[in-house]
């Protein structure tokens, strides 16, 4: 069992220090191991010795996403033999890249989701009810249950879906907190009501969020978020940020004011459209180089999601640097009649309409070769009069309307689940 990370609770100095020796340690291994960056470095002629400093990466290039995916098997950076566990991103912004654990990758992924928990303020006393799935070469399930397992918690592997199932585990077990996607505890909420559950008396406690944004950049809540915690006021809301890439999280504490950096784990950067640093008060690209990572290692990966960084030491006593929500994809920003929007802008106006049930957000290039918007809504009412109230609330939060077409919310439902997806799709890009 480990013990809560000191690194954390140090100066900003002594963390940056700290950091900076790891970088040291990471680049001789990727110097030696990687296929891809050794190459990078030959063929741009970088001497990794003058590289010290996390600000001695600017001399660096990025990785992209196209990167991986042009160059997949370069990224690996040992032998067949070692490896335990295969995993793919979502696809979210193009085809799936395949990565690579070994079995240390695998106890430092335990070790990351301990932190996590802990973070959020979990113990060895707390029953976890797992609601995300542990198949589908999804990499967050599996590392939920290995974190909970280092925390010494007990777990219970619901998986996603089914409220029926999900209500059962509750009564029966009695779990304290759970890992979900948030707008599935809409539908568990009104799966109660509908049922006679009396859910805010349930033993649920705590809700570790995972794949939506539930707080505004002012760490407010969004429209999703406020609705949860105004049905539910027992159960106490907290995000977390991660990808596959990454095999890290960030994840807020009792404070609520951004995700927490594990400074052992991993290097954080916030760069524009043209790989600089952007200021403390601008939004810039998450970019990650992971620390300790064996199979697949990664230098200045560009994860595509724009956030604010906070670095005024939290009131919880850390003093590491915090993510606030993501704003949005970059990959996934939409030009629509001049307005420049990311799709969760979309769904927090979406989401304050009772009368829609469910929604996909369609993004296609126009005959003029502009970016339109159509939104297919799932709906009892699908009148023109009701699609005319959708778009006038468009033009009074951010001043243009885009299209609305109706459909049942069994539509719906087959749009944002299709087969092989592991994760609900609200967001379609056409372009």
């Amino acid at each position: 069992m480990h013990t809560f990370s000191e690194i954390q609770y140090k100066t900003a100095e002594e963390i940056l220090l700290f950091q900076e020796a790891k970088l040291r340690e990471e680049l001789a291994y990727l110097s030696q191991r990687s296929t891809f960056y050794r190459r990078m470095f030959g063929e741009r002629r970088i001497d990794i010795r003058e590289i010290r400093t996390i600000e001695d990466l600017q001399r660096l290039p990025v990785t992209t996403k196209a990167d991986l995916q042009r160059h997949n098997a370069d990224f690996v950076c040992v032998d067949k033999s070692e490896i335990i566990d295969y995993v793919t991103t979502s696809g979210t912004l193009g085809d799936p890249v395949t990565f690579v654990l070994t079995s240390g990758d695998l106890d430092r992924l335990s070790y990351n989701e301990y932190l996590s928990f802990t973070t959020a303020g979990c113990t060895a006393r707390d029953v976890m009810q797992l609601m995300t799935t542990l198949d589908r070469r999804f990499m967050a399930g599996l590392a939920y249950y290995m974190g909970a397992r280092e925390l010494g918690a007990g777990v219970v592997r619901v998986g996603n879906g089914i409220p029926e199932l999900q209500w059962d585990t509750i009564e029966r077990i009695r779990p304290t907190f759970c890992m979900v996607v948030p707008s599935f505890l809409i539908k568990l909420i009104e799966y109660a009501g509908a049922h006679g559950v009396d859910y805010r008396r349930s033993s649920l406690r705590k809700a570790i969020c995972i794949g939506e944004p539930l707080r505004h950049p002012d760490f407010s809540l969004n429209t999703l978020g406020k609705r949860i915690d105004e049905e539910w006021p027992a159960l106490s809301l907290y995000s977390t940020y991660a990808s596959t890439e990454m095999q890290s999280s960030f994840t807020e504490c009792d404070a609520h004011c951004g995700g927490h950096l594990q400074p052992e784990l991993i290097i954080v950067e916030f760069l524009d459209d043209r790989n600089r640093a952007v200021g403390e008060d601008e939004p810039g690209e998450v970019t990650v180089t992971t620390l300790g990572v064996r199979g697949m290692p990664l230098l200045r990966f560009k994860t595509g999601d724009i956030c604010y960084r906070h670095t005024a030491p939290c009131s919880c006593g850390r003093h590491t640097i915090r993510l606030g929500p993501v704003l949005g994809r970059k990959g996934q920003m939409i030009k629509y009649k001049g307005t420049t929007l990311y799709p969760p802008a979309l769904y927090d106006i979406l989401d304050t309409i009772p009368e829609v049930k469910n929604y996909a957000v369609e993004v296609y290039t126009g005959e003029l070769g502009t970016d339109e918007i159509l939104i297919r809504v799932g709906s009892e009412r699908r009148t023109d009069a009701f699609a005319k109230e959708i778009k006038d609330l468009f033009r009074s939060k951010i001043r243009v309307a885009p299209a609305i077409r109706f459909a049942t919310e069994e539509e719906i439902a087959k749009i944002q689940l299709p087969e092989m997806s592991r994760k609900t799709i609200k967001f379609i890009d056409s372009r």
